[in-house]
């Protein structure tokens, strides 16, 4: 007989069987029961045992195990209790009733079952594909499998972007390897297009994409050479398999350089510095640049391209290299290429701790000179801001040490000001003179 079919007798029973069976003297008993039968399998097996009884769930398991609980420790057999409850007023086994009570019971048995299965058949389907490619004869293939399983970037996505992401990786090896040496890599590919070859878009193989991730731990393996940590390691590694990376999206901002190279690249930044122009560098420039400049130069670095503009306006000479608030990958390859060259660096930024963390790294990395970047000089240009009545800015966010200077962070910190650049714009065009 169904619920819609019960008697009225039937009803009122149920009713006073669900307020019996969720008396708050049964609660660890069904949540423990709960915790074994989700673990069994939903099967009603093996024991729980619930301890430091209190008077009222004693009461409570001595009229449900129809036995006297008396003792601070109580032990329930699973098939006993799913006797009692099917012999009761209840009328159903243990796991039916709490399935009842809610919420529903996971057969966490079959979910792991399920997702070793789905485990299987991502690694079956990816060795099928990759046995039908030029990759089965290659040994690192091998290697480079088990290191992605072992790292379980795959186990966290669901089953078919695994399978999807892992097989569009051994094809786009496949492309990048066609022939048993893999030391031979016959055509060349821009990134863009080989991401819209394998995943029909153009982005499929940016950094940071797990696809991109995983074909280039392949490329390490094939070449034998570590997975690469940073942005310009990750682009040398795509050339090393004749894949262009995009490399004139990104460009950095420069004033007054004089390089001594005799291309008309060179000669090209020696006009433009003398006829006050600034310059936008990408990539793709730098690699084709020689950046030799007179020994001992001294380069100064700016966060701000305000600073540059006011350079060139002012027909400043210094040579100026900007970060633009943050030293990306093309700004360091810049100011790395100068370095080589021997140059020597002076850097101002922000007054606020962003600009101080920057500052940290520029001129560790590259033992720059602090351009009026001291406490004497924060101090000074705060004093004159509230001279000339300059609206204020508030220090925000987690305060950094300036490693040159141990007094500017407290400074800072005492007065709470934050000050940009532009504060110091005069005094920095002093000296670019």
């Amino acid at each position: 007989m169904t619920g819609a079919e019960r008697t009225d007798d039937e009803r009122p029973r149920d009713a006073e069987a669900l307020a019996f069976l969720t008396r708050p003297g049964l609660t660890r008993l069904w949540t423990a029961a709960r915790t074994r039968l989700e673990r069994n399998g939903l099967r009603p097996a093996g024991t729980i045992r619930l301890e430091h009884l209190d008077a009222r769930e004693r009461e409570a398991l001595s009229l449900l195990l129809a036995r006297p609980v008396t003792g601070p420790t109580a032990t329930i057999r699973l098939p006993d209790l799913d006797t009692r409850l099917r012999a009761s007023a209840v009328g159903r086994g243990l796991t039916a009733r709490l399935g009842e009570l809610g919420p529903p019971l996971t057969d966490r048995r079959a979910v792991r079952d399920a997702a070793t299965a789905e485990r299987s058949r991502l690694w079956s389907t990816v060795q099928t594909e990759l046995a039908s490619t030029s990759l089965s004869a290659q040994p690192w293939t091998a290697q480079w499998l088990e290191e992605i399983r072992r790292g379980g970037a795959l186990a966290r996505r669901d089953p078919h972007t695994a399978t999807t992401v892992l097989t569009q990786a051994v094809q786009t090896l496949a492309t990048l390897f066609p022939g048993t040496d893999p030391h031979l890599t016959p055509a060349s590919w821009g990134r863009g297009e080989l991401a819209t070859r394998a995943t029909g878009s153009a982005h499929g193989l940016d950094d940071g994409t797990l696809l991109s991730r995983l074909v280039l731990r392949g490329i390490a393996r094939a070449r034998g050479v570590e997975f690469p940590t940073d942005a310009p390691a990750r682009r040398a590694l795509w050339r090393m398999a004749s894949v262009t990376p995009d490399e004139v999206s990104s460009t950095v901002l420069a004033y007054g350089l004089r390089p001594t190279g005799g291309t008309w690249r060179e000669a090209a930044l020696r006009e433009r510095a003398d006829h006050h122009m600034e310059t936008h560098l990408t990539l793709r420039e730098l690699r084709t640049l020689t950046l030799n400049m007179p020994p001992g130069t001294l380069v100064h670095i700016c966060e701000n391209p305000r600073v540059v503009e006011a350079a060139a306006d002012a027909g400043r000479t210094a040579p100026l290299v900007c970060t633009s608030g943050s030293a990306t990958t093309v700004a360091l390859t810049l100011l790395d290429a100068l370095a080589t060259a021997g140059c020597a660096f002076a850097y101002h930024g922000d007054f606020d701790w962003p600009g101080i963390t920057l500052a940290n790294r520029v001129m560790q990395r590259y033992a720059a000179e602090p351009w009026r970047m001291r406490a004497a000089d924060y101090e000074y240009l705060a004093t004159r801001a509230e001279v000339n009545g300059t609206p204020s800015i508030a220090l925000t966010g987690p305060p950094a040490e300036a490693l040159w200077d141990t007094e500017l962070a407290p400074a800072m910190d005492a007065l709470g000001i934050a000050l940009h650049e532009e504060a110091a714009l005069d005094l920095l065009l002093e000296d670019l003179g």
